[in-house]
């Protein structure tokens, strides 16, 4: 069985809306039509939607499995200590590897790549690869880094053709924050990164995860502070990835106490999505300062409109973020497989995707395997 997380059965009536190879047309996807593809640089491809009609719009990249940071809801020391074997270089993809099997993705319709970790920054050289993936006509190219080293790396990136960044952030408070990332990373250096990806000209977004108890004292602060700055702050529920976190639903604050958080002091008002797929709902300053973002996939799943695929540091392909196990697309690239193989692979694969991990969630999800999230970038 190839489903990679737990999944309903998809009915006949799912299964009639979707097809091996949706052409390109000019009308619009209504579940039975194929799906809308008008912009030139598309022309003559073939873009593919899974069994529930959710099309393949967003790829987030791993660089690498390694990190600088040891994040207790991410990679605890306990986990990822000495002893724990990551990737070797022989086993990563290559930038010439990625860069391949980023066309192979367009060419089924992805529209934006993010790229991803562990830390993306500690993978030697990066700003390769973002030149070579800026070089596709027409893609989204951003990153989401801990910002440790943008001080170091952010105007290479923006030279190299990166379009924008994401900083995780998650307390203003250096106790707090030095105890979250637990390696005594102090919280005025990660703002030196921000400040130094706006001034090479990278718009920046900064996220948050939230875990009550820990720093959800931190809301009100952050949202002040980047308020301020005029940076995009964005609020992720406490998510139950992989196996490494303790997580307890005990441990979410959900969305709606966030934004009430908020509201209560900076008053704020829904916004309508950019694009279909959207992860974070937006909400912006009454008074017109910007906006905030709010990732809900716990308390309000949006598994129904979920367009992402994610690529591992050593070339596997996860359909799901709670995904049981990926499939192996370097061997097809170090296999000779030509061009054409690796995007009917991809297709193939894509059409059978029913995962819908956090509609699902439940007791009956609970002792399932997942990959870790530093292992495919959250």
């Amino acid at each position: 069985m190839d489903a990679d997380a737990p999944d309903a059965a998809p009915t006949k009536a799912d299964k009639t809306t979707s097809s091996a190879a949706l052409r390109v047309t000019n009308e619009p996807y209504n579940g039975t039509r194929e799906l809308r593809r008008d912009d030139r640089r598309y022309s003559g491809f073939v873009t593919v939607a899974d069994v529930f009609g959710r099309p393949m719009r967003d790829l987030r990249i791993s660089v690498t499995d390694r990190c600088n940071f040891r994040c207790v809801y991410c990679m605890p020391k306990e986990v990822f200590g000495r002893d724990y074997r990551f990737l070797e270089r022989r086993e990563l993809l290559t930038f010439e590897e990625i860069e391949r099997l980023a066309h192979a993705f367009v060419a089924h319709g992805v529209e934006k790549i993010r790229i991803t970790g562990g830390e993306p920054l500690v993978r030697r050289d990066l700003e390769r690869l973002i030149e070579r993936l800026a070089s596709i006509d027409g893609l989204d190219l951003t990153l989401t880094t801990n910002g440790s080293l943008l001080p170091q790396k952010a105007q290479a990136l923006r030279d190299a053709g990166l379009a924008r960044v994401t900083v995780s952030l998650d307390s203003l408070d250096d106790e707090t924050f030095r105890a979250m990332n637990d390696v005594d990373f102090p919280v005025e250096r990660v703002l030196a990164g921000i400040d130094a990806a706006a001034a090479a000209g990278l718009p920046v977004k900064v996220n948050m995860v939230v875990k009550r108890g820990v720093n959800d004292d931190a809301i009100l602060p952050m949202a002040r502070e980047f308020r301020k700055r005029g940076h995009i702050l964005r609020f992720i529920e406490y998510m139950d990835v992989g196996h490494s976190n303790g997580w307890r639903m005990d441990d979410v604050v959900p969305a709606a106490e966030i934004v009430a958080t908020i509201d209560a002091e900076l008053p704020v008002e829904p916004v309508e999505p950019n694009y279909r797929g959207e992860v974070a709902r937006r909400w912006r300053y009454k008074d017109g300062a910007g906006e905030i973002g709010v990732i809900a996939s716990v308390t309000q799943p949006f598994c129904g409109d979920c367009t992402r695929a994610r690529l591992s540091a050593e070339g596997r392909l996860y359909t799901c973020l709670f995904a049981v196990r990926g499939h192996d697309l370097r061997a097809l690239v170090r296999g000779g497989a030509s061009d054409e193989a690796l995007q009917e692979e991809i297709g193939r694969l894509w059409t059978r995707r029913g995962d819908r991990y956090s509609e699902l969630r439940s007791a009956k999800t609970i002792g399932l395997p997942r990959v870790e999230m530093s292992y495919i970038g959250g």
